[in-house]
This record gives structure tokens, C-alpha cells and sequence, in this order.
């Protein structure tokens, strides 16, 4: 199928062809067609399988010929003045919303749709200017969402069609609350569209209660990574997890990578030992500013950054087309952050590789993530690196070693890693005027104040659209 058979406003098609883009993606034919006539959809697609073009399309299609009522029918979105939002987006965290934004001003480039991307991390003022001259869409963060949403200037009692964008992520991070209160201020009579990599329980209920008789669109088994990732396990000991990445990294095989711990300490201390190795490392997490996270993404994005160390709350939106490799340098707690990972590479068909290093502590770990994808992960054993240098399987010496490991009576040594990192902060809740959120040790922290914007995102292939890119 062509983008021409989808039927889509001849704007956007003009845009589609601007960037590139050759053939929709299975999401993308599968939901784009239901959504343009105003049905609600659940859908469920891998990370990276064209999911945000799938949803922004038909709406921009909808605002363009005036479906909804407000276009005026000739490829014109007109506002209905000061504050009259018809299309919010929500996303878990900062990085998803710019990347969101971004995706929707090159779809959109040839048409008179005006945007705005709400976050935490940054200051308010640009963004209530924005809302008080009124944008048809708003890709927002809930927590800093709610912060404009408490004020005057700031309604959505005009909002005709919602999105909640990696919907299981923001469950995960405890914004079913925060949510509950958007849908509050919510018009009962609209188009709602829920996308997400797995589909729990949880968020078969929310689907439950917010969406009506919704086409459901399932393009891969729950729980499944992409195609084109091949995935493997390397055993290794705790304290040789460094040792391990950087001999990987010297043999040239792995041009760039994108790394992730559970928590923020191990990922500033990943990042700096990576440094003192030879090897252009930065990292992305929740206690670094906004400006920080943007640069380190910008810079790993355009090369100059060699390795990425990310924690599992920062990284959605982080989108690098054709990025090779993801480590898993901690097995995720949840198996699902785990698909979330791998999702990262083999993005819009392309392939990657991800690799996950994992200790004796990790092994039911290890097991959780096998049960979800329904498969066992092959072992790739160096020598050297391996449990004991010797042994899968069997259990250590007792010996603590200052790295995280736990000695013989069970107790984690006094250099372990800190506790995983908390829900609720990153760009996601983390707001401009001293928001309140939870550090690494589950304590209460104030988030600083941000000024200025962050860079804009570059295209990438989280629109997932093929155009003939490396497979």
C-alpha cells in the first residue's frame, strides 16, 4: 500500500514525500484508516515500528479537512480563539514530547496546524504564551500539563481527539492519577487513541473505561521485540560488567551505543569510567538538567558522543535512526522496560543487535524476560568475563566485591548500586517552578528551575515510515 491509497490530505501527503518516505508501515496501514473516521484505537506495536506517524496522521488529516468540525474543508485548521486545543498527545516523559513535536512540524510542514510541546525542565513562559495565542495540538507531559492546566489561560474544554503514547510506561511511572485528572478537564465526547508496546493488565483497563468499541490493532505478540533485533545474554561477573562493555567496544564491531543502568549513580559512574577508557561517553538520567539531557542526546545523535548511558526513565523519546547496538548493562527490574530497551534499535525495520550482561544477582531476572518475550535468549560466554571465569549457573565464593554484588551472608556491600531510579521525575513531572519529585533513593527532591527551550529534535526514525533506508 501507498501513502496516495491511505487517502491522506494532500498537505500531508506533500510532506510525507518531502521527507522522503516511500511505503507505510504495518501500523501505520493497519490504524491509519480507522482513525481518520473518528474511531477510537488500541492499538499494540513494537517500539519503533512507526507508532507516532500512525497516530499523528490521521489527526492532522482530520484538523486539515475538517472532519472534526473546526476545519474549514480547503486544508485550513482554524482556531477558534484564544486557547481552543483540538488535539493532545500525551507522552511519559520530556524526550518523547520534543521528539513527538518535532515528528508532527515535518509531517505537517505544508499545512497551517500550530503546535506546542509542554514539559517539565524548561520555564512556563514560552509555553503560556503559546497556550494564550491558542495551538490546535499540545504534546504535553501530565505533570506539567496539570501546572498550566491550574491557571486561567490553560483549557481543553475544546479537545476532540487525545492520544496517550507509550500508555504503558506512564502507568509504569504512576501517572494513572495525574491522568485520571486530565481526563477530568476532557470533553466525554471525544476521539481517544491508546498506543503502546505491551499491553497489561492495567492497561487493558484504562482501555476499558476510555475507549468506545475501539478497532484494536495488534501488530506483534505482546511482549515481543522487533524482528530485526538480535538478541543475546553475556554471564559475566558483577565487577568485570566494565571491563566486558569496553573489551566489546575496542574490538570495532560496535560503532556507537546506547547503554542502560538502573539508576542514576551507576550511570554518571558507567559514563566517567567509560571516559577514562578512551571512549566518548556521556549520559542522560533524571538529576541532569534539561540542557544537559539535550546535548548529550544531540551530540550522540550527531556522532560526536560514541556511547549513551541512559536510565530507563529518560529514555523514551530517545530516538537515533539506524543506531546499532543497545547493552543492557543492568537487566531491567521489569521485563516490559526491557522490550522498551531493545526497542531502541531495529527501529522502522532496520536491524540492531542488543546485548544484556547479566550477573548471578540478575539470573531471575534473566528468567522474567524470557517468560514475557517466550523465548530463551542465547548465551554468549568470553573468557574471562564469565561467571567464576568459568561456570554459568553456579552460585559465587561468598566474596563481596564493592561493586554491587552481595556478599556470602546475603547483605549488599557498602559500594552497591543505589536504589532503582524513582517514578514520576525525569522531563515527565519534573516542572520549572520547583516541582516536586522522587530521587534515586525513593526521597523527596525538588526539581531546579530550567530556562530556555531545548534544541529542536531531529527527524528520526521513530516515524518508522520506509524509505529505503538500510534494512
Amino acid at each position: 500500500m501507498s501513502f496516495d491509497e491511505l487517502q491522506l490530505h494532500p498537505d500531508l501527503l506533500r510532506g510525507i514525500r518531502a521527507l522522503g518516505f516511500e511505503k507505510p508501515t504495518p501500523i501505520q496501514t493497519a490504524a491509519v484508516p480507522p482513525a481518520m473516521t473518528g474511531r477510537d484505537v488500541l492499538a499494540c506495536a513494537q517500539t519503533g515500528s512507526g507508532k507516532t506517524a500512525a497516530f499523528l496522521l490521521p489527526l492532522l488529516h482530520q484538523l486539515l479537512t475538517g472532519r472534526d468540525g473546526r476545519g474549514d474543508g480547503n486544508g485550513r485548521a482554524n482556531g477558534s480563539g484564544r486557547g481552543a486545543t483540538r488535539v493532545l498527545v500525551l507522552t511519559p516523559t520530556r524526550e518523547l514530547a520534543a521528539q513527538v513535536a518535532a515528528d508532527m512540524q515535518d509531517l505537517a510542514r505544508f499545512a497551517p496546524v500550530r503546535a506546542a510541546a509542554i514539559f517539565g525542565g524548561v520555564a512556563m513562559g514560552p509555553q503560556e504564551q503559546a497556550l494564550r495565542r491558542g495551538v490546535d495540538v499540545v504534546v504535553a507531559t501530565p505533570g506539567r500539563l496539570l501546572d498550566h492546566l491550574s491557571r486561567p489561560y490553560a483549557s481543553l474544554d475544546r479537545v476532540e481527539h487525545l492520544v496517550l503514547d507509550e500508555a504503558d510506561r506512564m502507568l509504569d511511572m504512576g501517572f494513572l492519577p495525574d491522568i485520571r485528572r486530565i481526563l477530568g478537564q476532557l470533553p466525554a465526547r471525544r476521539q481517544t487513541l491508546l498506543f503502546s508496546a505491551t499491553i497489561p493488565y492495567e492497561i487493558a483497563d484504562l482501555a476499558g473505561r476510555m475507549l468506545r468499541d475501539p478497532v484494536q490493532v495488534e501488530m506483534a505478540r505482546t511482549g515481543t521485540p522487533a524482528e530485526g533485533v538480535d538478541q543475546s545474554v553475556y554471564p559475566v561477573e558483577q565487577h568485570r560488567k566494565t571491563a566486558l562493555l569496553l573489551d566489546l567496544l575496542g574490538r570495532g564491531d560496535m560503532e556507537e551505543a546506547l547503554v542502560f543502568t538502573r539508576t542514576k549513580r551507576r550511570a554518571d559512574r558507567l559514563a566517567k569510567q567509560l571516559s577514562k577508557g578512551g571512549i566518548r561517553a556521556e549520559r542522560i538520567h533524571g538529576d541532569r538538567s534539561q540542557g544537559q539531557r539535550t546535548a548529550a542526546l544531540s551530540g550522540f545523535k550527531a556522532g560526536r558522543i560514541r556511547v549513551l548511558v541512559a536510565t530507563d526513565v529518560a529514555s523514551r523519546g530517545i530516538d537515533v535512526e539506524a543506531l546499532g547496538h543497545v547493552v543492557n548493562y543492568d537487566v531491567p527490574n521489569s521485563p516490559e522496560d526491557y522490550v522498551h530497551r531493545v526497542g531502541r534499535t531495529g527501529r522502522a525495520e532496520m536491524t540492531g543487535s542488543a546485548f544484556t550482561f547479566v550477573s548471578l544477582q540478575e539470573e531471575a531476572d534473566l528468567q522474567a524476560i524470557e517468560k514475557l518475550i517466550r523465548r530463551q535468549l542465547p548465551r554468549v560466554k568470553l573468557p574471562g568475563f564469565e561467571h567464576g571465569a568459568v561456570f554459568w549457573g553456579r552460585k559465587g565464593n561468598g566474596n563481596g566485591n564493592g561493586n554491587g554484588d552481595r556478599n556470602g551472608n546475603g547483605r549488599a556491600n557498602g559500594n552497591g548500586p543505589s536504589a532503582p531510579e524513582g517514578r514520576r521525575t525525569e522531563g515527565a513531572d519534573a516542572g520549572s517552578n520547583g516541582a516536586v519529585r522522587r530521587n534515586g533513593n525513593g526521597a523527596l527532591a525538588t526539581a531546579a528551575k530550567e530556562d530556555g527551550p531545548p534544541s529542536p529534535a531531529r527527524r528520526s526514525s521513530r516515524l518508522g515510515i520506509r524509505r529505503g533506508a538500510r534494512r
